[in-house]
């Protein structure tokens, strides 16, 4: 990615940004072409840049600003001067504390608050939203927004666990969570047209909020959730830009940084949009899966969001099919052998995919004729799994067979499929059904091997007679090595007693 576009610094109040061009993919191509202009994303900073001395954009105050002064309450103001008044309070709230600096203006940030919570109330209401979300007020709205929200964040901590770490909160939230009321109010509202949203929520906001989700803070991601969702929906224009900026935000994520607080929120937005894909799905939305969301799998940090991941990779299978064939090939490729959890995680997922081929939420059986090009990978991934040494590992794989829509007629693992299946199934589930400690181990593997030998005996034979010339050759080699170890400690036990004697 470096070599395509080269980093240029710019400076934004008193700190350093990274700006690239205006709309890139994973691929270098052009996000849109309609802009020109380049987009400022934050770099994240060090934690002493919040501090007494630091300031974030727009100039934290750690000193009395004269513009924090108290202003009369908007019901109080006849309505031909409320506008003024309401620009007023917007600038106002402009005004950036920090809040980690025990020295701050504490009169100021309670006068930020109360101006903050008393514009949310006001805007609370349609009438109070036909009156201050003009096409006038507008540019202030976005402004204040910005001014809030737009931050370079604190770098991530090292040794963050968030199975049993507590998150680290944001300092700022008691101003930061009013200003997020605030500007969902302002994007759900009907009185701001998708046309006036276009013009001041432009790709550079859309690309501040989706670096946002890497806050530690659960709290300011589940409103970046829905704010970006909303104007997903509203502004019909941004929608490929904010796929793709997503789709490089996992793209660092993956072959970068791997830490992102906010993979899981941003799957789910995607999985309410792939939800929402007509059929049949275009090239891009293919491309997407292939290159986003796909090596999401890779990850040690898949366990905190795969279930949002394979909701979204079920959803691309029930509208294409023919999609199933990269899944289990990414599957097979990012299997995680060395995490038993993980391997229960993946056997789920592949297991609703497998069952979405097979026609169980389509109506429309495809799975042993779509699945032809990646049933060898398959079959031998199923083999492992059934002969891990972990019980639970081999039971889950084992309980496959006990799904009627995958073994049904049709299905992806139908016995017309034993010829690709039944030759490497056969070693590790004769072996778990010969004598397993576990008794539903044993039981499982009983059951897939009468299956097989039920619908047809002369596969059946035909594969015990080569496993067992298999495992004979496999005896003879091993008895071969174990000649072959012994006659050279006999060598090695002669030479030094030779060299004793002399």
């Amino acid at each position: 990615m470096k070599g395509i576009f080269s980093n240029v610094k710019k400076r934004v109040g008193n700190r350093e940004v990274e700006a690239i061009p205006a709309g890139f993919d994973i691929s270098g191509s052009p996000l849109s072409s309609s802009t020109h202009r380049d987009i400022v994303i934050p770099k994240r900073e060090r934690s002493n840049s919040f501090g007494n001395g630091g300031k974030r954009s727009f100039g934290a105050n750690t000193k009395a600003d004269p513009r924090m002064r108290d202003l009369p309450a908007l019901k109080d103001t006849p309505a031909g001067k409320r506008d003024a008044l309401f620009q007023l309070k917007l600038q106002l709230c402009c005004v950036i504390f920090d809040h980690t600096d025990p020295d701050a203006d504490k009169n100021g940030m309670e006068t930020k608050w109360h101006t903050l919570i008393e514009l949310k109330d006001y805007v609370n209401t349609p009438q109070g939203q036909k009156q201050m979300f003009s096409e006038a007020n507008m540019p202030e709205i976005i402004n204040m927004v910005q001014a809030n929200i737009c931050r370079a964040l604190p770098p991530l901590t090292e040794s963050y666990d968030p199975d049993e770490d507590e998150p680290v909160l944001e300092p700022a939230w008691p101003h930061l969570q009013v200003v997020y009321e605030f500007f969902l109010r302002f994007v759900v509202s009907a009185e701001v047209s998708a046309k006036a949203a276009k013009r001041h929520i432009d790709q550079s906001l859309c690309l501040w909020l989706i670096e946002l989700f890497e806050s530690e803070d659960p709290r300011e991601r589940d409103y970046l959730k829905t704010i970006l969702h909303r104007i997903y929906g509203k502004v019909m224009h941004h929608r490929g830009f904010i796929r793709r900026a997503i789709g490089n935000a996992f793209h660092r994520f993956v072959f970068e940084t791997e830490r992102h607080a906010g993979v899981a929120e941003m799957l789910e937005i995607l999985g309410s949009i792939i939800n929402g894909f007509a059929k049949p799905l275009k090239h891009e939305h293919v491309v997407f899966l292939r290159r986003a969301l796909l090596p999401l799998h890779k990850p040690r940090a898949v366990k905190q969001y795969h279930q949002h991941l394979s909701y979204c990779v079920v959803q691309y299978v029930e509208k294409d099919a023919d999609t199933v064939i990269p899944v289990v090939l990414a599957l097979c490729r990012w299997w995680p052998w060395s995490s038993c959890a993980k391997q229960l995680l993946f056997l789920n997922e592949l297991e609703e995919v497998l069952e979405v081929c097979s026609g169980a939420v389509t109506g429309t059986p495809c799975g042993a004729a779509v699945l032809r090009e990646a049933m060898m990978p398959l079959a031998t991934l199923l083999a492992r799994c059934v002969g891990s040494t972990h019980f639970q590992v081999a039971e889950r794989a084992l309980f496959f067979w006990n799904n009627e829509q995958l073994v049904g007629p049709g299905g992806a693992l139908s016995m017309a499929n034993a010829g690709a299946l039944l030759p490497l199934l056969l070693g590790p589930v004769r072996r778990h059904a010969d004598g397993h400690w576990n008794a539903v181990v044993e039981g499982l593997a009983s059951n897939v091997l009468k299956m097989f030998m039920d619908h047809d005996p002369v596969l059946f034979d035909r594969c015990s007679q080569d496993l067992l010339r298999e495992e004979a050759e496999t005896a003879r080699q091993r008895l071969e090595a174990d000649q072959r170890w012994a006659a050279l400690e006999r060598q090695v036990q002669a030479t030094r007693a030779t060299r004793l004697r002399d």
